[in-house]
């Protein structure tokens, strides 16, 4: 792909950095729970007593500090030290590629156990930096206008596959403090959004563990104002994602007809829009969130139309709402095109009149596929290639 303000192609800087997969048979740290991690140094033989304040000072070395050797932790005994790396390993995903887009975007194939791949984006801007993380390996919604979605869902990510992927990030960036440098306030990743591969609502679990780890006072430290989760519209556990994690709620929308979000949205088909309505109603109230940001991709004559944005005008009233207008990012064989520039300014100039917030996203990264709704591990891009090339030739199965 071509930016189309640039005279020639982009060429994204890609490199492939190794790093040995963790050993196997070991408690990995990363991800558990201050109670979790206590319970399985009880396990491992800490004393009752001890083990609040041993979860205290591992966190803050991993969590803080960065650190990924038990021997580095100075302020444990020699013995305790040896115990820790028996027993537990600090596991983050392996770096297979890191691609770094003109705009400055960075895209990362992560692989984890199994062997399976998922990609995680950091996006900088002005004052801040925004980590897209996947909570799945592939997804099971299937939105045709997604990437994604055209990759099988293979399984749930763990809550420290998930955390991990911050971690890398702030391995990437130099982001860990150093000891005895000066204070440095600055937060190259000071904003989390659950907006990569996957449904994370059909990863609870995994991911409220996760977030409770980033949002952890003493470790990662990320405000859950900072942290937003995008969901397609799982209703029964909106409410829970409001009481158990409290963070910014993001709805893939894309349309204000139920015959079109069907389509778009296949989730819909179960959850249509106004049951989807009626939980987002309570989110804000539940969660002392200040608003719920709709999300809303802009489909060449299908979904932008005056009439669609009056409609979402309608239908989101009494809600307190953003509306993030996304230029539609186009992927090998996708069905749709991006809705003209002014067509789009005509959608956002109506909703603005009617009261809304209606930024349009800037699309980053496009020449490294690491945009919104582009994401999809390159095994899986390959894998298609190859049963594309075989169909064609007439050949069997791949």
């Amino acid at each position: 792909m071509t930016d189309k303000n640039a005279t020639t192609p982009i060429q994204p800087d890609v490199v492939t950095i190794p790093r040995k997969m963790p050993e196997s048979g070991k408690v990995n740290i990363v991800g558990l729970t201050r109670d979790q991690l206590r319970e399985a140094l009880i396990q491992a033989g800490t004393p009752e007593r001890q083990a609040r304040m041993r979860v205290g000072q591992i966190w803050q070395w991993v969590y803080h500090w960065g650190v990924r050797d038990f021997a580095q932790m100075t302020n444990l005994a020699k013995d305790y030290r040896a115990m820790l790396a028996e027993r537990f390993e600090i596991a983050v995903p392996e770096v297979v590629t890191r691609q770094i887009s003109a705009d400055g975007t960075r895209k990362y194939l992560l692989r984890i156990a199994g062997g399976h791949e998922v990609e995680a984006v950091y996006i900088p801007e002005e004052n801040r930096g925004t980590l897209c993380v996947s909570s799945q390996v592939g997804c099971t919604l299937t939105c045709t206008f997604c990437h994604t979605g055209t990759q099988r869902l293979v399984r749930n990510l763990t809550a420290g596959e998930i955390v991990g992927q911050v971690m890398v990030a702030r391995d990437d960036l130099g982001e860990w403090p150093v000891p005895g440098a000066p204070k440095n306030e600055t937060r190259l990743v000071s904003n989390i959004v659950l907006m990569g591969m996957g449904e994370p609502l059909y990863n609870f679990e995994n991911v409220r563990d996760a977030m409770k780890v980033v949002m952890d006072g003493e470790g990662l430290s990320l405000s859950r104002r900072r942290i937003t989760l995008s969901t397609s519209g799982v209703v029964p556990e909106i409410a829970r994602c409001a009481t158990e994690i409290g963070c910014q709620l993001a709805v893939s929308f894309h349309a204000t007809t139920d015959e079109v979000r069907d389509k778009l949205v296949p989730i819909n088909k179960r959850w249509n829009i106004e049951t989807l309505l009626n939980a987002l109603r309570e989110y804000p109230r539940l969660s002392n969130s200040e608003r719920i940001t709709f999300e809303y991709v802009m489909l060449k004559g299908v979904n932008d139309s005056d009439d669609d944005a009056r409609r979402l005008v309608r239908l989101i009233a009494g809600i307190p709402a953003k509306i993030n207008l996304i230029p539609f990012n186009e992927w090998p064989g996708c069905p749709y095109e991006r809705s003209d520039w002014e067509r789009i300014e005509a959608f956002a100039d109506i909703i603005y009149k009617a009261g809304y917030a209606s930024p349009i996203r800037t699309p980053r990264g496009e020449d490294i596929m690491a945009a919104c709704g582009q994401l999809k591990s390159a095994t899986e891009r390959a894998r298609k290639s190859r049963a594309q090339i075989a169909a064609e030739a007439g050949l069997g199965g791949v």
